[in-house]
């Protein structure tokens, strides 16, 4: 059973790690290889995110964060990044997190959720987001740089927190 709570200062040494295994591959995120521990803490845990851990027991096994996706007029819908360790995918973790976003998100006056940049090759993550009830919006040719696969295409999804 996946348990999702709050992050704290204690956990970030776990999301870390999660957060170089992913990135490392090279097929799902554009934050640079080289991202300094100090740049990822501001990426996952800074004053503008509301971080969250996922845990199988005592193991974090994922996390994400919501913020605002814009500041001022755009504030009213959330934008969340999410990580699952490579070792826990096609467990649940995933849809754990996502579905526990969503409500989170609305709980803090969300209006939305927007995902601006899910690459088109992540066929997990696609079906994921749709299966929350994220749509695709909108596409983006040729702005993602697979490790493999070169330049890729990138989706913009949304949903509407009714």
């Amino acid at each position: 059973m996946i348990e999702i709570r709050p992050a704290t200062e204690k956990d970030f040494e776990e999301i870390y790690k999660i957060f170089r295994k992913v990135v490392q591959r090279g097929d799902t995120f554009p934050y640079p290889i080289e991202t300094s521990k100090e740049e990822a803490y501001e990426i996952l845990m800074g004053t503008s995110v509301s971080p969250y851990i996922a845990l199988d027991g005592v193991r974090i096994v994922g996390s994400y964060h919501i913020k605002a996706n814009w500041p001022g007029r755009g504030a009213h819908t959330a934008n969340g990044t999410y990580m699952v360790d490579p070792e826990y995918r096609g467990r649940g973790v995933g849809l754990a997190l996502g579905e526990h976003s969503l409500v989170t998100a609305k709980a803090k006056g969300f209006k939305a959720m927007q995902f601006n940049y899910v690459v088109s090759t992540n066929a997990a993550a696609v079906h994921l987001w749709k299966k929350i009830g994220m749509n695709i919006v909108g596409t983006t040719p040729k702005t993602f740089d697979h490790v493999s696969q070169g330049l890729v295409d990138t989706y913009v999804m949304h949903k509407y927190l009714d």
